[in-house]
């Protein structure tokens, strides 16, 4: 499960990082610790420019939570944030995308909640931060998919909406005492194969669909306030100390 992420990478270090030869320096999206379903997130995706058949290493700017071109209305994106790699190569609203139209999220790390059950009283929902051990970006892989908006006129530069969805998977054993789905991520050695938009056979596919041996994550609790998306700063993936777990609870 993937419902909230932190972005603070500047476009070019994406950019040196990830090997990307094209992008609009004009096209940016401000640093956040909180992004939430629906808000602009930065990807990294392989595809041929208009007039041009091969691929290009782009990084674009989409929409979290991913639109069926099929769909009949931009509603469906709030719910459609994740995907799970068991089922991604066969459910009507991505399988398409899984065949030619991958991508890569470049995040500082994402958040999870834990149901914390303490005494007799109610659960509380427990936050943490999930991040490289190594302190590098995070490489979600993720999907994307282009929707047409038909209350528009052709030309408005509103009527295509680019929307991505985040891939998940088990947990590995660090995570699963918090929760037992995480998303998946990738090394740089997977992401040629994972972007190659050439590559459409659903088994070879899904045999990418593998992340990092254990070992390559680290979580640490976090504050209640990354759970309010009006919050938004560096203080949201503080690790929470004893002495605040004193003060709060």
């Amino acid at each position: 499960m993937c419902g909230r992420f932190a972005s603070t990478n500047k476009p070019e270090d994406i950019v040196e990082v990830f090997g990307v030869r094209q992008w609009d320096p004009t096209e940016t999206v401000a640093p956040s610790w909180n992004v939430a379903p629906t808000e602009a997130a930065y990807a990294v995706l392989d595809r041929a420019p208009k007039g041009q058949q091969r691929p290009v290493r782009q990084l674009r700017v989409l929409r979290w939570g991913l639109i069926p071109a099929w769909s009949n209305s931009p509603d469906t994106a709030v719910k459609m944030i994740n995907a799970r790699a068991d089922t991604v190569h066969e459910k009507p609203a991505y399988r398409q995308a899984f065949a030619s139209r991958r991508c890569l999220l470049p995040v500082d790390g994402y958040y999870e909640w834990q149901t914390v059950k303490e005494g007799k009283g109610r659960p509380r929902k427990q936050p943490y931060f999930v991040s490289r051990a190594d302190g590098g970006m995070l490489a979600l892989a993720g999907l994307y998919e282009f929707w047409r908006d038909r209350t528009r006129p052709p030309g408005d530069p509103d009527a295509w909406r680019v929307t991505c969805t985040v891939v998940t998977t088990e947990a590995e054993p660090l995570l699963d005492p918090i929760h037992e789905r995480m998303p998946l991520f990738l090394d740089p050695g997977a992401f040629d194969a994972w972007l190659d938009p050439g590559l459409s056979d659903p088994d070879e596919l899904r045999g990418l669909l593998v992340p990092p041996p254990p070992g390559a994550l680290k979580v640490h609790p976090v504050g209640a306030a990354v759970g309010n998306i009006r919050n938004n700063g560096p203080e949201l993936v503080r690790e929470l100390t004893e002495d605040d777990r004193t003060t709060l609870f």
